[in-house]
């Protein structure tokens, strides 16, 4: 009998996958490179990988995968990058091997970034690293191995964002990375597609053989090879109950039963049909900007319409909550990163680009129970001249004004919530950026967790504009990763929250948590000091749940991620909190990369 083998990881996405173990190395065709590669064959390889991998965003940008698709154009920017080909080029010249001189190259570049002090910039080492294989293995015309006919758990040192989206309809259940983080290209599209994974992983992981049976558990941060009968049933229960389709979100209450709208957030069209599917009432979130972080200039009304059909055309009579272009921070695209105005700000400045935006999203969301968002309000006179902007736009495509409403993500404008609640038509709390200023922490930074909204100092932010919005009698949501963590949860449906937007593939999850938690309790509730920590990596404390569902409890305490009784086992363990996506802002980018302009570029791409 073969003992359990367990390696442990920091999980990035959420989830329990079920599969024999796929290194996925490549090997040698039989018509592979022989001999000593030449210099325009290394630059043929190169451009070879930018084609595949441009190829790919295009296909995906097609099937409404918007996001998916701006990750793998920055792989098609970094194979084509003169910072990479031209050491290996000349290497190759002083008679280096050809693969040899690619990882070379590959490897002093990825050196640069990953000892960038910013975290979440020194990630992007991996996708360096991934496009130097990439280039290695079509050198030496080198296939990967077919996947198993049967679901599978995929191990690399450093997982390719673009080897998930091949495989998730091949069988893929999970991957593994011992490179990488919570903020790595990979990490982001595995939550988009609701595959859990585990990065940093103990590199021993890279042993494991191939086609035994393993259990990759993210709640424990671990993945285990060749598991226990009892395990494997627990996790076959797990599976097969996080996979059924469920309506549950829909028609949502708490266990005292008061009512909650559940929506999801989302960027592509994929996301939508994953967070419909899961139960989602609708959008409550619709992150406009994510399609265009690569652009050259202002997005045209047919480039917004383009984005929005295939994602509103899902929204029959449903909520659509569409959020204006917010181009700041972490979401410059290459024609703003250098500009003094950003955001809401360089909108506004910007008329001809705000009808093009407000009119497409009238046309693309007929049919929808339509609203539109404006991010980052700071003033009065913000919200008057999208309103101006909104009606004009009604006018000329022959539609009634939709809802306008406002990210509360701001902290002066939480503080006079009160002021801002008269002229719109609902609020929407964007928690991620809230928090981090009130807290003083940057966003982008590995102190910042969801969790930290459970703070007295952002708890009261968020019962000032709840009160605001209930004396203007005007609705509020919350859709900040906030919304979906276990210990931020019942405060806000304490503080009288009722609907809440989510990420697309937590939909489920969230809805069993809400289904447990007794408001009157949560009202109640407060969480322990040392569970707002910047550092907590405990479990947190349990949420206030029904009398019935406490009595019928055991004394230990559990998570929420699944009522199979089962899949307990899995979900025992301290969890390591999943840091939000998020990828580096320009003020972080200064000359941090020496190497080429073209890394600058895509490094600072989401």
């Amino acid at each position: 009998m073969t003992l359990p083998s367990r390696y442990r990881g920091q999980p990035v996405s959420e989830g329990i996958g079920l599969g024999e173990i796929y290194h996925g190395d490549s090997t040698a065709a039989q018509n592979g490179h022989r001999g000593p590669a030449t210099e325009d064959e290394v630059r043929a390889a190169f451009a070879a990988v930018a084609r595949d991998r441009a190829a790919l965003a295009a296909d995906l940008r097609e099937k409404g995968q918007d996001q998916q698709a701006a990750i793998v154009d920055i792989a098609a920017l970094i194979a084509a990058d003169s910072a990479l080909i031209i050491p290996a080029v000349e290497a190759v010249r002083a008679g280096a091997d050809g693969a040899d001189a690619i990882h070379q190259a590959g490897e002093a570049q990825a050196a640069l970034l990953a000892a960038l002090p910013d975290p979440d910039l020194a990630q992007r080492a991996g996708d360096v690293r991934q496009v130097a294989r990439a280039v290695a293995d079509h050198l030496g015309n080198k296939k990967a191995a077919p996947p198993p006919a049967a679901t599978f758990i995929l191990i690399r040192r450093e997982v390719d964002p673009a080897d998930l989206i091949r495989l998730a309809e091949a069988g893929l259940a999970g991957a593994v990375s011992v490179g990488g983080g919570a903020s790595s290209h990979a990490a982001i599209i595995a939550r988009g597609l609701g595959l859990p994974m585990l990065a940093g992983a103990d590199p021993r992981v890279l042993k494991a053989p191939d086609g035994h049976q393993a259990i990759l558990s993210s709640a424990r941060g671990e993945l285990i090879v060749d598991p226990a009968e009892p395990e494997l049933a627990a996790a076959r229960t797990a599976t097969t109950y996080t996979k059924e389709p469920r309506s549950a979100a829909r028609d949502l209450t708490t266990a005292d039963g008061q009512p909650v709208m559940l929506l999801c957030n989302v960027a592509s069209a994929a996301e939508t049909r994953l967070g419909l599917s899961g139960g989602a009432a609708g959008v409550g979130l619709l992150r406009t900007e994510i399609a265009f972080t690569t652009a050259g200039n202002w997005p045209s009304r047919e480039d917004h319409l383009a984005q929005l059909t295939p994602i509103l055309s899902q929204l029959n009579e449903r909520p659509a909550i569409v959020r204006l272009l917010d181009f700041s921070g972490d979401k410059v695209p290459p024609f703003q990163r250098f500009q003094e105005e950003q955001g809401l700000t360089a909108l506004l400045a910007r008329p001809e680009a705000l009808r093009d935006q407000l009119t497409a999203i009238l046309l693309a969301g007929r049919g929808t129970r339509l609203s539109v968002l404006v991010p980052m309000v700071r003033s009065l006179d913000e919200v008057a001249a999208v309103r101006a902007a909104l009606a004009k736009a009604a006018v000329e495509v022959g539609q009634e004004p939709p809802k306008l409403g406002i990210m509360v993500e701001v902290a002066a404008t939480a503080a006079n919530a009160a002021a801002f609640a008269p002229v719109v038509d609902f609020f929407s709390i964007g928690t991620n950026d809230l928090t981090s200023e009130i807290l003083g922490l940057d966003r982008a930074g590995p102190a910042s967790k969801p969790a930290l909204a459970a703070d007295p100092r952002v708890q009261s932010h968020i019962q000032r504009t709840v009160d605001a919005a209930a004396g203007a009698g005007i609705s509020v949501s919350v859709c900040g990763d906030a919304a979906a963590d276990p210990l931020v949860l019942p405060l806000l449906l304490g503080l009288g929250i009722r609907t809440l937007s989510v990420g697309a593939a937590r939909v489920p999850q969230v809805a069993r948590q809400v289904a447990d938690i007794d408001t009157k309790a949560a009202r109640l509730w407060r969480p322990a000091p040392a569970q707002l920590s910047a550092d907590r990596t405990t479990p947190p404390r349990p949420a206030p749940r029904s009398r019935e569902t406490a009595l019928a409890a055991p004394s230990t305490s559990r998570t929420s991620s699944s009522r199979a009784s089962g899949a307990s086992s899995l979900s025992a363990a301290p969890t390591t909190p999943i840091a939000p996506a998020t990828t580096p802002s320009r003020d972080t980018m200064g000359a941090a990369i020496p190497a080429s302009p073209t890394v600058a570029s895509w490094s600072s791409t989401a």
